[in-house]
């Protein structure tokens, strides 16, 4: 399984970012797919879900409304579209193959990309 995580930066708040994730070692489409984010001294916290096909979507209540999740299976990608950013957005985020909506299939994280958002 691999894991890359890409699209991070420095953003002022109010901007947006859009993070790419490209996945491989598993069959892509039969998985739900999710971001994930861990805050300097905070753990690791769920952020997005998204369903095999694409048709459902589950977001963090802190994120709903300025997030979306999207996926692209011919590519085997997953994508994160963060609008209105604010400074508690600041993380490294991952994505990760889920075996239900919020919960990680294992405990590999891949390559996280660093989100930083200025106030």
């Amino acid at each position: 399984v691999q894991l890359q995580a890409s699209g991070g930066g420095l953003v002022q708040a109010g901007g947006s970012l859009r993070l790419s994730c490209a996945a491989s070692g598993r069959t892509f489409s039969h998985y739900i797919m999710g971001w994930f984010r861990q805050a300097p001294g905070k753990e690791r916290e769920f952020v997005a879900a998204i369903s095999g096909n694409g048709g459902a979507t589950y977001y963090a209540d802190s994120v709903k409304g300025r997030f979306t999740i999207s996926r692209d299976n011919a590519k085997n990608m997953v994508y994160l579209q963060m609008n209105s950013l604010k400074p508690e957005d600041t993380a490294v985020y991952y994505c990760a193959f889920l075996k239900d909506w919020t919960t990680p299939q294992d405990d590999y994280w891949g390559q996280g990309t660093l989100v930083t958002v200025s106030s």
